[in-house]
């Protein structure tokens, strides 16, 4: 059963914009090893970031850095959470997040689908 969705769409220079005026973002938005990444792959997980807190249906107990987008090796991209973010996740019965994500042309977009499987623990 599907719980939430959430979409997101970042231009990317005005990301850059920002992240180049206000540096200590990079610490606020992003875990350690999301802040090696080119800005475009940041734009795309700030994006990602949004959009799982829409299908959330908010931000309560959600911290950012507690968000981190690894990917499989075949480059499927999957969120790592970590803290209050993973027990808001579970608290809302939520036991499978999918996710995509993409950037070209200035802009970075993602889509999430928050899903409650029966029978999964």
């Amino acid at each position: 059963m599907i719980i939430g969705t959430g979409i997101d769409l970042v231009d990317i220079p005005r990301f850059e914009r920002t992240m180049s005026r206000t540096p200590r973002l990079m610490e606020r938005l992003f875990a350690p090893s999301e802040r090696t990444l080119r800005l475009p792959s940041l734009a795309a997980r700030y994006a990602a970031k949004e959009a799982l807190i829409k299908a959330l249906g908010g931000s309560d107990g959600v911290h950012w850095t507690e968000i981190e987008i690894a990917s499989e090796p075949s480059g499927r991209p999957h969120f790592l959470l970590t803290g209050s973010t993973a027990d808001a996740v579970e608290q809302r019965g939520i036991t499978s997040l999918h996710l995509t994500m993409s950037h070209d042309a200035g802009l970075a977009t993602a889509f999430v689908v928050a899903e409650r499987i029966e029978g999964a623990a």
